[in-house]
C-alpha cells in the first residue's frame, strides 16, 4: 500500500503535466484573419483566355469565308454576340461535334459577365 502511494505521489504530477503539455501543443491552427481570396475571373482576358477557345472550337465554322452566322473571327464580332455565345456554350449546343470543358465555359462566362472587354 505504501508503494502504491509513493507511485501516485511521484508519477501523478508527471502524468498530469504530460497531459496538459499535449493539450497545449494540439491546438488547432488559427485562421488567417486576412485571407487572400482571389477571384478566378480576374485572370480571364479575351486575348489569353477566350480567343484561344473560339479559335480552337468555333472559327472553323463561324468565320467570314465559310459564312456561318455568327462570324466570330474578330473581337468586335465576338463581343457583339457575347451573351449569345455564352448561352450556346452553357447549354452545350455549341460547338457542334465537340464539347468545351467546364473551365472553358467558366472562362467565357467570366469574360461575358465582366463586360466582354478587349483585354
Amino acid at each position: 500500500m505504501k508503494n502504491n502511494l509513493k507511485f501516485r505521489n511521484h508519477f501523478s504530477p508527471l502524468l498530469i503535466s504530460i497531459l496538459f503539455t499535449a493539450c497545449l501543443t494540439n491546438v488547432e491552427e488559427s485562421l488567417d484573419e486576412n485571407p487572400t481570396n482571389i477571384d478566378p475571373c480576374e485572370t480571364v482576358t479575351y486575348s489569353l483566355s477566350v480567343k484561344p477557345i473560339i479559335d480552337a472550337n468555333c472559327i472553323q465554322c463561324h468565320n467570314a469565308s465559310v459564312g456561318q452566322f455568327p462570324n466570330l473571327d474578330s473581337y468586335s464580332a465576338t463581343s457583339a454576340r457575347a451573351s449569345l455565345i455564352l448561352e450556346q456554350v452553357e447549354s452545350r449546343r455549341m460547338p457542334i461535334g465537340a464539347t468545351l470543358t467546364t473551365a472553358e465555359i467558366a472562362a467565357i462566362k467570366c469574360w461575358v459577365n465582366s463586360g466582354a472587354l478587349n483585354n
